[in-house]
């Protein structure tokens, strides 16, 4: 099983320790991919700082993003796992999982990310602001740079099992499973029962709550039927509704009754 997430807005800091290595990271076939961003956004945030704020959306209170985002070469690095926070990753609690939850943890999650395309909870990287739907000046919007190398890296990533895809829009389009892969993923949404909408904050802790079940759980439900057996069995209320077509995801309903 693949679990394919978003990534956090709001990140720790790791502190002081050893610097990113570019190459260590996971999915090498995403290393030059990686570089040319990460060049970019240095060189754009060691340069003018209205332009970066401008370029990154930031607001006047995330300025100091600026500058920690210049530093990104020689700052500390920490498992993303550690420095992904907010109100998925809270419920998601992979600090409190058992030893072998987090060994299925760091095997099946995928973090998308603007900066670093995709890396798993295991991979060190610093405390950063790029989102997905920035567009740099030299490289252009960053779902578009992504687009080729996630073509190449991701179906051999995917395996021949299950993906769980998770992520928000602006993620989902660096990288759309296609094909015999696409008919092995499932996409979810969390809505409200009684009002059938999808509320953020509870879509977000939901989705983090189920995926800690799944690991806590041993679970590996082996394409998209088996996922809605396997989190019903776990107590989620889950609506299915399999592709008219071939090659297509699932679309799964998961129902929830209080926003918590």
């Amino acid at each position: 099983m693949l679990v394919l997430l978003p990534p956090s807005e709001g990140k720790a800091n790791p502190g002081e320790g050893a610097p990113l290595a570019l190459r260590s990271l996971s999915l090498p076939g995403l290393a030059d991919a990686r570089e040319a961003v990460l060049a970019e956004l240095v060189d754009l945030c060691s340069g003018d700082e209205e332009k970066a704020r401008e370029v990154l959306g930031l607001s006047e209170r995330l300025r100091g993003e600026v500058a920690k985002n210049a530093g990104l070469p020689t700052a500390g690095a920490r498992p993303a796992g550690e420095i992904y926070t907010g109100v998925l990753y809270d419920a998601l609690g992979l600090a409190g999982l058992d030893a072998a939850a987090r060994r299925r943890a760091a095997d099946s999650l995928l973090v998308f990310s603007g900066l670093w395309g995709a890396v798993r909870v295991t991979d060190r990287i610093p405390s950063y602001r790029c989102s997905m739907g920035v567009k740099l000046p030299g490289l252009g919007a960053l779902a578009g740079h992504w687009r080729a190398p996630m073509a190449e890296v991701l179906p051999e990533a995917a395996g021949d099992g299950l993906v769980l895809d998770l992520r928000s829009s602006a993620y989902a389009a660096a990288w759309k499973p296609k094909g015999e892969v696409a008919g092995r993923t499932a996409t979810v949404r969390v809505l409200h029962a009684p009002t059938r909408k999808v509320v953020s904050h509870f879509n977000k802790a939901t989705k983090g709550r189920m995926v800690r079940s799944l690991l806590t759980a041993g679970a590996a439900p082996k394409d998209p039927a088996e996922l809605v057996e396997v989190l019903r069995e776990l107590g989620y209320v889950v609506e299915a509704e399999a592709p008219a077509k071939a090659g297509k995801p699932w679309s799964l309903d998961v129902l929830v009754e209080e926003i918590h």
